[in-house]
């Protein structure tokens, strides 16, 4: 069975390597870089299946490092490791692409299982409830295998969690999609961080789709979100 690779930018040696020998007990191929130079170096070169960065590093820092990770890949997991607590910060991490945060202090085993979630959803085959290879959305073109949303000749490359919450969406097109059955299913949690994690994915689909006034996402308040075609 292959051994997930995992990139782990930690600027604190002594935990890093505590962290980094945890994973590695787990039978992960751990990529431990001490700076945002190594691991985007590391990126490039090792291509891992899960990044976890440090937030607070010298120079450039680990939403820095997220956002040039995620250019060049807008589909690889990301998970911020941070001491800071401000919703602002939190938000700032899930509109890089975060697919989780976790705060310090943590626990090893509360990161384990959160790298292990992660990555049993990135190798899930969804049921494919969409039957259609193309999605009408009024002006729109919805490829969900090919994660693309096309705008007559303008084509935009969706994320993985962005084409999974739009596909939710269009299976319950002009119903209302409850928000706690998208996040436990796309995230394994409803709590308070993945909740705000998916407010940012809705308002980027929302830009997205803004192109078309009779395509539109809305808020059903307290209870999800519908999709208006």
């Amino acid at each position: 069975m292959k051994a997930y690779k995992i990139l782990y930018v930690e600027d604190e040696e002594a935990l890093g390597t505590i962290v980094k020998d945890s994973m590695e007990s787990r039978n992960y191929e751990v990529l431990f870089c001490k700076n945002a130079n190594e691991g985007l170096y590391a990126f490039r070169t090792k291509k891992p299946d899960i990044c976890i960065l440090d937030v607070m590093m010298p120079g450039i820092n680990g939403f820095e490092l997220g956002k040039q990770i995620r250019n060049l890949d807008p589909n690889i997991p990301i998970i911020f490791l941070t001491a800071r607590s401000q919703t602002s910060d939190v938000v700032k991490g899930f509109e890089i692409g975060a697919h989780d945060y976790v705060k310090k202090p943590f626990s090893i085993e509360e990161l384990l299982i959160r790298i292990q979630s992660i990555l049993k959803r990135k190798s899930q085959d969804f049921s494919q409830e969409i039957k259609e290879t193309v999605v009408p959305l009024g002006d729109y073109r919805f490829h969900y295998d090919k994660q693309i949303l096309i705008h007559q000749k303008h084509e935009k490359k969706l994320t993985h969690r962005e084409c999974e919450i739009l596909k939710m969406l269009c299976e319950n097109r002009n119903q209302v999609l409850e928000r706690d059955s998208v996040l436990l299913k796309l995230w394994g949690d409803n709590n308070f961080f993945n909740a705000r994690s998916m407010d940012v994915f809705i308002t980027k689909l929302r830009k997205y789709l803004a192109k078309d006034s009779r395509v539109e996402i809305v808020n059903v308040r307290g209870i999800g979100y519908k999709l208006i075609v």
